[in-house]
Order: C-alpha cells, then structure tokens, then sequence
C-alpha cells in the first residue's frame, strides 16, 4: 500500500481490479479545505482515459509491474515472439496485446514489455524509429517540403505521410506514438 503523495508518472494503480497507469498528476493545496490530488490515468488493458481526484494522504494500492527490456524476433501468425536478451527466454505475445506497435516492430528491434502476474499488459516502443520507405509516387522536380505530403508505405507496411520531395529507398524517422513523420535520416 502506498499514499497519494507517493504518486509519480507512470505509477500503475489497482483500483476495482483494474490496473490504471499515471499519466498526469497534480498536487493541489488550495487555501480554503484540505489538499488533493488531480490525476489523469489511463486503463492499462482497455487503453481507456479518465481524470480523477484523490484526497490527499489516502492510501491506494499499487500494483507491481515489471518492465523488461525484449528483442522482437518474429510473427507467429496473429502472435508475436520476442526474447529476453538476459536469459534467452522467449515471449509470446497476443497481436491484440501489441496492437498499433507492431506498425513499428521490426525484427531484432528492442522493445520494453509490461508484465503483471506474468500477464503481458502492453508492449512500449521508443518514442521514434528510423524505417526505409518501400513504395511511394515519384517526387517531381521543384517540390519542397512546404508544398504538401503524399502517402508512403514503409517497410513494415504501415502507411505514413511525407513530403512531396521524398523518394522510395530514403530512410525516415517516424513518431511511434502518433505515426507522424519526423524527418529524414541519412
């Protein structure tokens, strides 16, 4: 058990046994009544946002989640398998698990798993990865960067948009967050 001071981004709660991650927190002390805490959480399995407020100095229960760092080896079907580059043991994952993360994954990439009571409760990629473009239309000569964006695939097989100027072969940096393209690497 744990108290509302001990509130930090990225505590996981237990609350009516579900797990809820902090996304955002605030200590209130306002000058009239007792401080509180305003927290904006997120439903770990559902993905499901909610604000809600906490009396300060409450006790809550927190749930032990271990992060692990993994290596994406390959897709088993609708699964995905990676392995514990500590101990060489692998992990299945259900693709409902990994969802809009496996736009991103590509093999022999380094991920970090969330486990409950050895139940994987989302797969976390870095906030960008570099990904080579496999299709796009043919730039033509005089676009720049300000004159608009056209759809390419990249080699994972998610589609992003980019600028007109980019061509089929160029390595790009993406958001793994939002699917936005962030530049070019070279």
């Amino acid at each position: 058990m744990a108290t509302t001071n001990d509130i930090k981004n990225g505590t996981v709660l237990k609350i009516d046994g579900q797990l809820w991650t902090i996304t955002e927190f605030q200590h209130v002390k306002p000058g009239k009544g007792g401080a509180f805490v305003r927290t904006k959480m997120r439903n770990v399995l559902s993905g499901k946002t909610v604000d809600k407020t906490f009396n300060a100095g409450l006790k809550i229960e927190t749930a032990n989640v271990d992060r692990r760092d993994y290596q994406y080896l390959y897709q088993d079907g609708a699964d995905y398998v990676f392995m514990d580059t500590e101990d060489y043991d692998q992990l299945t994952v259900e693709g409902k698990v990994v969802g809009d993360a496996a736009n991103f994954m590509l093999e022999s990439q380094m991920v970090t798993i969330a486990l409950h009571e050895g139940t994987v409760l989302y797969v976390e990629l870095p906030p960008s990865v570099t990904l080579e473009i496999t299709y796009t239309e043919p730039g033509l000569q005089g676009d720049r960067s300000s004159a608009g964006n056209k759809p390419a695939t990249v080699e994972t097989g998610y589609e992003i948009h980019v600028p007109l100027f980019l061509e089929q072969g160029t390595m790009v940096k993406v958001d793994t967050r939002t699917g936005d393209y962030l530049g070019r690497v070279n």
